[in-house]
């Protein structure tokens, strides 16, 4: 009678958790944590990432983001090599070490050139725009959300994949179940044991936007650790 009882209770549970917790919801809890003031949409400043690689000297990365501008720059020094790549609207500009017009062999060594610079763009934006991001065009957001168990701890995990034009990863991440704070996401590509997860903790508030401080890189086929990245605000 008591394992009946168990059941009925888990299963009344299950039933109340999918009738409440849409995928749209978790997003909105989500971003409520971590833009209570909807600031993302206005972001300008500065994001200072130190990258630590296994056997490689840290990168130091000063970003700027002003959102309204459509602005994006990002200095980075390993190193005696300091890289820098703008964005401003359609336009570009790829320097190396203050030079904004080096030589053809260097732009092809070091990847100065627009491509790059874009990369970089959306890369960092994307990132820390988390999990406000989530709300772009292109992006589909699964309204079936799980309760699931990583590295110990329980999540409630979204799903999200995006149009073709967009990008072709599926994604995942994982908030916590009390406050809806981001503390994982992990994508993976056409193979199964392809992709990767990172593994977020602490926060930053900058500029009124709580992101994540810390975050480790694994693969996902071996748990094999890829490198950190730990942001802080300049001075």
């Amino acid at each position: 009678m008591k394992k009946l009882t168990l059941f009925l209770l888990l299963l009344c549970s299950t039933i109340s958790f999918s009738q409440e917790m849409s995928g749209n919801d978790l997003l909105e809890k989500a971003i409520q944590f971590h833009d209570p003031y909807n600031n993302w949409e206005t972001f300008n400043g500065v994001l200072l990432v130190t990258m630590e690689t296994p056997n490689k000297p840290n990168r130091i990365s000063n970003i700027s983001i002003h959102l309204p501008k459509e602005y994006f720059s990002v200095l980075a020094k390993r190193d005696t090599i300091i890289t820098e790549y703008t964005v401003s609207k359609n336009e570009c500009i790829a320097a190396l070490n203050g030079n904004k017009n080096p030589s053809e062999k260097l732009k092809k060594k070091y990847n100065l050139n627009c491509e790059r610079a874009n990369l970089y763009k959306n890369y960092y934006t994307y990132l820390y725009g988390l999990p406000m991001k989530l709300k772009d065009k292109g992006t589909i957001i699964h309204q079936k959300v799980e309760k699931r168990k990583f590295k110990g701890k329980e999540y409630l995990v979204l799903k999200a994949t995006y149009t073709k034009e967009v990008g072709q990863d599926t994604w995942y991440f994982y908030f916590n179940p009390k406050t809806y704070a981001m503390e994982v996401y992990q994508f993976f590509k056409e193979a199964e044991d392809s992709g990767e997860y990172i593994l977020l903790s602490g926060l930053e508030t900058i500029n009124g936007v709580k992101m994540p401080k810390v975050r480790s890189w694994y693969y996902n086929k071996d748990n094999k650790y890829l490198g950190t990245d730990i942001l802080s605000k300049t001075k």
